[in-house]
């Protein structure tokens, strides 16, 4: 994770999917628009999981599907709280491909889940950007994680 002169970092335990979605609504509930909640961890970590209980908590009913993809999936209000932009940047092979995607115009007025954020150059160094690190609880986990968030300045009274 990206070091930021003042952050915080909190562990959470998150046994089962229960647990990923209370998570994900206490994020819902401090989101605002310019955010970026960047999910890392390996490949079945359970990032797509989180965004979708974020996105969930946030209002909307249908479908969350993977943007692996697509890179870039948009939810707008009503139903949510506000706009989301949903990216999953395994795909890209450099950082200035976001460019190309286009994703400052997406972001505009929105807040953003983003997996894979070191593919697009990290978002660490944005003073709104909430860190969340995904982990296997133990190496034999079946489902259990650790969430281990790092909150960017802007995040620090929300988050503590």
């Amino acid at each position: 994770m990206t070091d930021s002169p003042a952050a915080l970092e909190t562990r959470h335990i998150l046994p089962d999917l229960r647990a990923m979605e209370a998570f994900g609504a206490r994020i819902a509930s401090s989101l605002r628009p310019g955010d970026v909640v960047a999910l890392e961890g390996g490949l079945g970590a359970g990032k797509t999981t989180l965004a979708r209980a974020i996105i969930a908590a946030l209002g909307y009913t249908g479908e969350v599907p993977s943007p692996t993809f697509t890179i870039v999936e948009t939810y707008d209000t009503p139903p949510l709280r506000l706009p989301i932009v949903h990216a999953d940047f395994y795909r890209l092979n450099d950082p200035s491909e976001v460019e190309e995607i286009g994703l400052d115009d997406y972001r505009d007025g929105a807040a953003l889940i983003a997996e894979w954020p070191d593919h697009a150059g990290g978002f660490g160094y944005e003073t709104a950007c909430l860190t969340i690190a995904i982990e296997p609880a133990t190496k034999d986990a079946d489902g259990g994680r650790i969430a281990i968030a790092r909150a960017g300045a802007d995040w620090l009274e929300r988050w503590s």
